[in-house]
């Protein structure tokens, strides 16, 4: 998926080409994550707040609206610590926008959420309002995203005698 292209000059410099496409996609990540991980809440909040179902029914739809924002709350860690860090400046500053937006809105439901208790319908509630704050803007990064002049990014790398490249 990377496409590094490497060379090695006479003063032991290495040169690596990081490709505008692998920096595109870097960029694009923490966004695709935020969208992903609220995809099956978008999908089943409805279900539980306008339709009846049966209790153990209601409690399977309510865990799959939870679990993947969690697991995304993980996973987007060591996502943010990879493209963060990437040789190209855009894709850090997008990941960090996209990250600010995501931990915000988790930020505020953690707190606002304690005075919930077991209340299903201010979690279900909350969890629109997170979508209705976290999706359009994530939609608009991806197009300003897709829309950026990316260029390839050359990062230098010098090899001292006995490393090898």
């Amino acid at each position: 998926m990377t496409n590094f292209n490497k060379t090695l000059n006479d003063s032991g410099v290495a040169t690596k080409i990081i490709s505008a496409a692998n920096s595109r996609m870097f960029a694009r990540l923490f966004n695709l994550g935020n969208l992903i991980s609220l995809l099956p809440g978008l999908i089943v909040a409805p279900i539980i707040l306008f339709s009846e179902q049966e209790r153990i029914s209601m409690i399977f739809l309510f865990i799959t609206m939870i679990v993947p924002p969690i697991l995304w709350f993980g996973l987007s860690i060591m996502i943010y610590i990879i493209a963060r860090h990437h040789p190209n400046e855009q894709v850090g500053h997008y990941t960090q926008q996209a990250a600010y937006r995501y931990y915000g809105m988790i930020g505020i439901v953690i707190p606002v959420g304690t005075f919930f208790g077991t209340e299903w319908e201010p979690w279900i509630i909350m969890g629109g309002v997170v979508g209705l704050v976290l999706v359009p803007w994530t939609i608009v990064c991806l197009v300003k995203i897709q829309k950026e002049k990316w260029q390839d990014t050359e990062v230098r790398i010098e090899i001292s005698e006995g490393e090898m490249a």
